[in-house]
């Protein structure tokens, strides 16, 4: 069992079961119709996204507050990590932008490079339909930050080679890109100001 942020995720087997938590702090009644829609939305999104190519664990059920899902076998990018996997990411990240699908948590921890040799997006919980150049910038720029946490040595070239498949499958992808050095410069700018 592992206790996330939003949700505590079981393994069954070949089963993966993942519940949304109660928040307490919020009423009682809007707390269960927020956890139903965004269940019902992250089953939604994901399927959606599959549907589109992007490999995705497949959907058995969903009941209120629960998604009962495949469970892909493998390693987690983040401890496997390769310019060629990250390239695969940059043509599954513009797959999914392509599709007006936001990731929201687009991460090394949140994909998975099972024993075929396919790389699986999972924790599609922040996922959201957007195409705008700004929340796809958003998307890349987590992914770039979640490398900088976790590969710094090697992050300028993980980068470019994202970069690389990222722009073999979205037309758009430089006008992302550009968004994404703009979003970079705004977080710098703030944090020298806060200095």
């Amino acid at each position: 069992m592992i206790q996330c942020a939003e949700a505590i995720v079981e393994f069954r087997g070949d089963t993966v079961y993942k519940r949304r938590i109660r928040k307490r702090y919020r009423i009682e009644e809007i707390d269960d119709r927020i956890r139903k829609e965004r269940t019902r939305a992250e089953a939604r999104i994901m399927s959606e996204a599959r549907r589109h190519g992007v490999p995705t664990p497949i959907i058995f059920d969903i009941m209120d507050y629960v998604l009962v899902m495949e469970r892909i076998e493998g390693a987690l990018v983040r401890d496997i990590m390769t310019p060629r996997i990250s390239e695969r990411i940059g043509e599954l990240a513009g797959i999914l932008h392509k599709s007006g699908i936001i990731h929201g948590d687009l991460t090394a921890s949140n994909i998975i490079l099972s024993s075929d040799d396919t790389l699986y997006l999972i924790d599609f919980g922040l996922a959201y339909f957007d195409s705008s150049t700004e929340s796809r910038g958003v998307d890349i720029h987590v992914y770039f930050q979640s490398l900088a946490a976790t590969h710094a040595s090697s992050l300028e070239v993980l980068k470019e080679s994202f970069v690389k498949g990222y722009t073999r499958t979205l037309a758009e992808a430089r006008e992302v890109l550009a968004r994404v050095a703009e979003i970079e410069r705004r977080g710098r700018y703030v944090m020298r100001k806060q200095d």
